[in-house]
């Protein structure tokens, strides 16, 4: 299995902490160590499952809008974007859970010519006040239909440290990742309002697969 390169400092950690704490067990429970040792081995594997990398083929996309984040739908919604739109748009919100790939895609191809990171609050992911106050990033990309498509990494409860790798300038390729968050969060997605919206409240989505909706040529 494929490890994602945010994985390196975590796993160290938790090796050191696996070896230390079940040489302890050891030696001071003997054959009940069993009981610290058994669920240790659970989590350890799940900080690697949380970390993999699928293999996935990513297609080329021209107005398709491809779902950024593995996770599921939880709000599809006319809003005011602010930041970088300064106006009404249409917000697609992905939430991921542990368990979910944590890799951040490019839901559209075309140029980036904004990104910003914002300190903030650690809300719940789905709390809809999330968007505007946790920490996050925004990242827009000006897509290959000429629109304006905005998209924000949004850290959770549980989420502590956005990573994303893009700058201004930068070619992005629908599908083809820019960033991870690390354990539990959630991304939003800002569409013109003319957008044809092909996902549903309650969705599961793969990152830089599935299709969640259409920009108009």
């Amino acid at each position: 299995m494929k490890l994602h390169r945010e994985s390196k400092g975590t796993i160290a950690v938790a090796t050191i902490l696996f070896i230390i704490i079940g040489a302890l067990a050891i030696y001071f429970f003997e054959i009940w160590s069993l009981l610290v040792i058994m669920p240790l081995l659970v989590i350890y594997s799940l900080i690697f499952w949380f970390f993999r990398v699928p293999n996935r083929e990513i297609l080329d996309h021209h107005e398709n809008v491809v779902a950024p984040v593995d996770g599921k739908v939880v709000m599809i919604k006319e809003v005011e974007e602010n930041e970088v739109l300064n106006g009404k748009a249409i917000q697609v919100s992905i939430f991921m859970s542990p368990l979910n790939v944590h890799i951040c895609r490019y839901p559209v191809s075309g140029k980036v010519i904004y990104k910003k990171y914002h300190p903030g609050k650690y809300l719940v992911a789905w709390h809809e006040k999330s968007s505007t106050e946790n920490e996050r990033t925004t990242i827009a990309v000006e897509s290959l239909t000429n629109h304006t498509v905005v998209f924000r990494q949004i850290a959770g409860y549980v989420a502590r440290r956005i990573v994303f790798y893009c700058n201004e300038g930068d070619e992005a390729k629908a599908g083809h990742e820019f960033g991870f968050i690390k354990f539990g969060s959630r991304m939003d997605v800002f569409l013109p309002l003319d957008t044809e919206i092909i996902c549903k409240i309650g969705d599961i989505t793969k990152g830089g697969l599935d299709v969640i909706a259409r920009l108009k040529e």
